[in-house]
């Protein structure tokens, strides 16, 4: 290589003559003229030599011609290989590639305001619940496409109330706009694809037709088409959790909150500028917020049974007595749970995100006691009132009956 670059000098900068720089250099007029045809410097490169895969490529294309997705294992099997099975791979996977159909993933260009890309992420660490129990709540996040901005928050489960639920604290309070399309993949809560077309859950549906907004099922197995919130998933991992520790999950949000507004500052290569320069741009071109907010959270009516409790989402919850036999309303949001007797409250609970526990309020036990100790109390029996028994002799002689004979 050193020869080579210095013959070059030589002949085209010093204007030596082939003779001159064999004679400075101690070689050969022909190893000069060998290197002043060459334009690019000089690699030794050993020819290559045969393998032992080389006798069986025949047959791997043939099966690969007719199977072209037949795993490396099975064409061993299949053509009699014996050796090393990393050898056998290596061929393979030089030659699936010509008979299999190119799949190509396309870069998509978002508009502003046009989509936001949404996905569970279960954060590999334990938060407490209460209870003596610990878990690993879902996180709602959103990414948006054309800003890159990332909203999140955990929910108690992946039920489509709680998710319905999540989406909604983030569109009312953090985004503060709706986008023109939600990207969800095939979350059950959401909806599926059945024969070959998506098909929305009966609750999220209702829940996009008060927003005004439209939803994209991702094809099964398409990972690539929110590709965007998959990577701010893989974000939150890596430069959010190590080094926290939570509390709960309310401190977990806070925060998570905390830190998205410095997440929201980083450079984003793609974009090659932070996504909070981009935010107004994109808030500007999504729809406003309905003008009357959808219902979200759990949602039923039911009898109060004896025991003054009712569950929701596997707890149970104690209600004031006195509604007892009677139909109350249940609410339940992400952090309360409400029963109504009409217009009146009849119960108010955190919401414990624990599980199969069930939330006494004092105040219910009490009368519960109260009222099952005057249950108890007998009713005293009043006396009974006299009648006067008359001589039935009075009505024969009314009706002039004497003796059996009528007059």
């Amino acid at each position: 290589m050193e020869d080579w670059a210095e013959i070059r000098r030589l002949h085209r900068a010093e204007e030596m003559p082939i003779k001159a720089i064999a004679r400075r250099l101690g070689i050969s007029r022909n190893a000069v003229r060998r290197a002043l045809a060459r334009d690019t410097p000089p690699r030794y490169q050993r020819p290559a030599k045969g393998s032992c895969v080389d006798s069986f490529e025949p047959a791997i294309r043939e099966l690969l011609r007719s199977y072209p997705r037949m795993p490396a294992t099975v064409i061993a099997e299949r053509v009699g290989w014996e050796r090393s099975i990393t050898v056998l791979k290596d061929r393979v996977r030089e030659l699936r590639p010509v008979y299999l159909p190119p799949d190509p993933a396309s870069r998509t260009t978002y508009v502003a305001g046009e989509r936001v890309q949404c996905d569970l992420w279960f954060p590999p660490v334990d938060i407490p619940l209460g209870h003596g129990q610990v878990g690993r709540p879902p996180v709602l996040v959103m990414a948006a496409g054309y800003s890159r901005m990332l909203f999140a928050v955990m929910i108690p489960s992946r039920q489509a109330p709680d998710l319905i639920a999540g989406h909604w604290l983030l569109l009312s309070e953090h985004l503060g706009a709706v986008p023109r399309q939600l990207v969800w993949d095939n979350e059950s809560a959401v909806g599926s694809w059945r024969a070959g077309k998506p098909r929305l859950a009966e609750d999220f549906d209702a829940f996009r037709g008060v927003l005004g907004c439209g939803v994209h099922q991702c094809r099964p197995g398409d990972p690539e088409a929110k590709g965007i919130v998959e990577r701010g998933n893989g974000y939150l991992e890596t430069s959010f959790l190590p080094g926290r520790t939570f509390d709960s999950p309310a401190d977990f949000n806070t925060q998570l909150w905390a830190w998205l507004p410095v997440a929201n500052q980083r450079i984003v290569r793609r974009l090659g500028c932070a996504p909070i320069s981009r935010w107004e741009a994109d808030e500007a071109a999504m729809l406003t917020l309905p003008p009357v907010p959808p219902t979200v959270g759990w949602r039923r009516q039911v009898r109060l049974p004896r025991d003054h409790y009712v569950r929701v989402d596997g707890n149970d919850y104690s209600v004031d007595p006195a509604a007892v036999g009677r139909k109350v309303d249940i609410t339940a949001g992400l952090t309360t749970v409400s029963v109504t007797l009409g217009e009146r409250v009849v119960a108010e609970h955190h919401r414990c995100w624990a599980r199969h526990q069930s939330v006494t309020d004092p105040a219910h036990h009490a009368a519960a006691l109260t009222l099952a100790a005057r249950a108890r109390t007998p009713t005293p029996r009043l006396e009974p009132d006299v009648v006067e028994e008359r001589d039935l002799g009075v009505y024969d002689a009314a009706f002039g009956i004497t003796d059996g004979q009528v007059d």
